[in-house]
């Protein structure tokens, strides 16, 4: 009886791993902008959103999925891509604002946590090809891109910062609960056969990543943040869907 209490208990170590190191992420970024660390805060939101990608195929591909996993997926998930950029636009220029300034990054916060909620209970019911709505790591990879690249760049003191950072915020929130659909990439299987070149497309993109991370990142966010609504105004993802 004892054995069976703990069996039911205990969970699979390696993809809990790399979702508590993403928590973890969240967490220092947290703690470096309240530093006015604000691109190693930027930094720590993207490795975040690496690691969040990594623990479901882990797990999938160990075939250690579970209940718990899905469920501490989602708290880790709302920690650093809901809660850490929330806090590192406001500590970085929203703060200026007043209360603009904490009711946009709350309005960002809890479009996080409805995108969350609606997600975990449309798991199953919905095309597998999109998002509804703009998924929480890139939101957060819009908010915390646009930190890192301007920082790159040594733009941080410019006037107008505080009002990108306020509509930026603001659209990323406010697409994250749309029902505008967004592309999953869940078609995209390695070992699919692909054309030739396509190889040397991906290494020419590696080599941008390399070279301009900040650069390319961001640029990469914004297509796709805009595209959903670029395809909802030209019909492609009604045609698609039909």
């Amino acid at each position: 009886m004892i054995r069976g209490d703990m069996r039911r208990q205990s969970i699979y170590l390696l993809p809990n791993l790399f979702t508590l190191a993403a928590l973890f992420s969240g967490f220092y970024a947290i703690v470096q902008a309240m530093n006015q660390s604000f691109e190693q805060a930027a930094v720590a939101i993207f490795i975040a959103m690496v690691l969040d990608g990594m623990d479901g195929r882990v797990a999938r591909m160990t075939h250690t999925q579970s209940a718990f996993g899905a469920e501490f997926d989602s708290l880790s998930d709302m920690v650093s891509f809901g809660v850490a950029p929330a806090l590192v636009m406001y500590e970085w220029h929203l703060h200026a604002l007043g209360k603009l300034g904490w009711m946009a990054a709350f309005v960002y916060c809890a479009a996080a946590a409805l995108r969350l909620a609606r997600f975990n209970t449309m798991i199953g019911s919905t095309d597998k090809r999109w998002f509804i709505g703009l998924p929480s790591p890139a939101a957060a990879a819009l908010v915390a891109g646009l930190v890192w690249i301007l920082l790159y760049y040594g733009l941080d003191n410019q006037p107008y910062l505080v009002w990108l950072a306020f509509g930026t915020t603001l659209f990323a929130g406010v697409s994250m609960v749309t029902n505008v659909r967004f592309w999953s990439f869940k078609e995209l299987h390695i070992r699919r056969q692909v054309p030739f070149l396509a190889l040397f497309g991906v290494a020419i993109a590696i080599l941008l990543l390399v070279s301009t991370p900040a650069l390319v990142l961001f640029l990469f966010f914004v297509c796709y943040s805009v595209s959903g609504y670029v395809m909802a105004v030209t019909g492609i993802t009604r045609s698609m869907t039909k």
